[in-house]
């Protein structure tokens, strides 16, 4: 196999090991509240959107020590050691108690910084600039595919309930935690590159029980941790940030709080959980078509990203304008009972649905043109700039899915308007950055 073959073959299983552990993680997500609202009437007394702020809250602050993690683990092993955990939260919902699942949030939440920095530096090292852009839209496809299969049994399954009965919970997170483990096994097979990056630095001779490899191993540990510290206070990487942040808010929206909403809503009749599974499945339709396409078409365009990420903050603004008339306002807070409320319109599944699409769609052009960016720009430093972006998106997420326990839909629609348009301004400044930079080097704008 050529080294090229080899590096896609790396990517197309990181994406499909991604796509596995996160058909059952992301699944989990999107029924997790409406799952623990059955539950509060019983011993077990926790919140879905408190779990997932512990999460994300532990997820940012261990993404500054994660790529030291992953310069002495290796990517490959950081990433099976994060499906593991991964693994493990899920399970959890299969006999739920109160302190299992919060302890479960806090260790989930540094297996992901882990897990996310070595996927960084995997995506990059199989990479070149002129690969990066079809490489994280293809990677991206994958991934959102979990979307697909995971909320597509929900749906099916809970049609017609209006109370998720302890089987039917059981059922479902038995076969999410299996799905999870077979991703986890998946990143066995990929494979070891002699010519990578970070060859030169990672010898694969390097003998384990030597002491002068355990000092090289922890001097690369403290300079992955100096290169994170520096790389944040870069003015790229700041502009940077700004993006990052509202990519935060709005994958809490998604994966969690839209799927709450429509499983609140009355007017929904005997349909509404199942809805919650049908809503998950249109966002990864939205996430699969935008990765496909921008992926496939990134070595075509002639005008580099910004057109996509322009794309995306309309098609989110337009999908937070139809929500905020077709949602009752304080659907992300009801009760267990639901809301009999309607907002400026009478309740519409169709329209309901067709948001959820939008809301993948604009996810996948922020998401995958972020990837691109940053591969393109930190090629030498991607294991540090991929655990800051994932820092800035995580603790954003944490602070969202804390406010959504207490803010109307209104003010949490508000906040994601305000700054996804300040956040576009400044991936736009990055961007037009990078195109001089690389018109100086006198290469082609459309590579990148």
């Amino acid at each position: 196999m050529s080294p090229e073959s080899k590096k896609l073959f790396n990517i197309i299983i990181l994406g499909v090991s991604f796509m596995f552990i996160f058909t059952a993680f992301q699944t989990c997500g999107n029924i997790a509240q409406t799952v623990i609202t059955n539950l509060n009437s019983t011993d077990f007394h926790g919140s879905g959107y408190t779990s997932m702020s512990i999460i994300y809250g532990v997820f940012s602050a261990s993404n500054l020590l994660s790529p030291s993690v992953v310069a002495i683990v290796k990517p490959q092993l950081s990433m099976v050691v994060g499906g593991v955990f991964y693994s493990l939260y899920i399970a959890v919902f299969i006999q739920p108690t109160t302190w299992t699942f919060y302890t479960a949030s806090v260790f989930i939440g540094i297996a992901a910084a882990v897990l996310w920095t070595a996927q960084g530096n995997c995506l990059t090292v199989n990479s070149d600039e002129n690969t990066i852009g079809r490489n994280s839209g293809v990677f991206w496809a994958l991934l959102q595919s979990s979307l697909f299969f995971g909320n597509l049994y929900v749906y099916f399954a809970w049609q017609g309930k209006t109370h998720i009965s302890e089987s039917d919970r059981r059922t479902v997170f038995i076969a999410l935690t299996v799905i999870s483990l077979v991703g986890t096994v998946l990143f066995f097979l990929i494979r070891k590159q002699e010519d990578i990056k970070a060859g030169e630095e990672n010898p694969a001779n390097e003998i384990p029980g030597d002491s002068s490899s355990a000092q090289n191993k922890m001097t690369r540990a403290l300079a992955a941790f100096k290169k994170s510290i520096k790389l944040s206070f870069t003015q790229e990487m700041m502009l940077l940030s700004v993006t990052t942040a509202y990519t935060g808010l709005e994958l809490t929206f998604f994966s969690g709080v839209y799927g709450t909403c429509i499983g609140a809503v009355n007017r929904f009749g005997s349909e509404a959980k199942s809805l919650i599974g049908l809503s998950g499945i249109f966002i990864g339709v939205g996430e699969i078509l935008g990765g496909g396409i921008f992926g496939l078409l990134s070595k075509k365009s002639r005008f580099g990203r910004n057109p996509v990420v322009m794309l995306g903050i309309v098609v989110h603004f337009l999908a937070f304008y139809l929500i905020f008339l077709n949602m009752p306002n304080d659907a992300p807070i009801a009760p267990m009972e639901g809301t009999d409320d309607t907002a400026y319109m009478i309740p519409s599944k169709n329209v309901a649905i067709f948001c959820s699409f939008l809301l993948g769609l604009g996810d996948s052009c922020f998401n995958t043109q972020l990837l691109s960016i940053l591969g393109f720009l930190y090629s030498e430093d991607s294991a540090p700039a991929f655990a800051i972006f994932k820092f800035v998106q995580s603790i954003c997420a944490a602070v969202a899915y804390f406010y959504s326990n207490y803010f109307l839909l209104q003010w949490q629609l508000l906040i994601m308007v305000v700054v996804g348009f300040f956040g576009t301004i400044t991936f736009f400044l990055v961007e037009w950055k990078a195109a001089a930079a690389l018109a100086a080097r006198g290469s082609d704008y459309s590579s990148i």
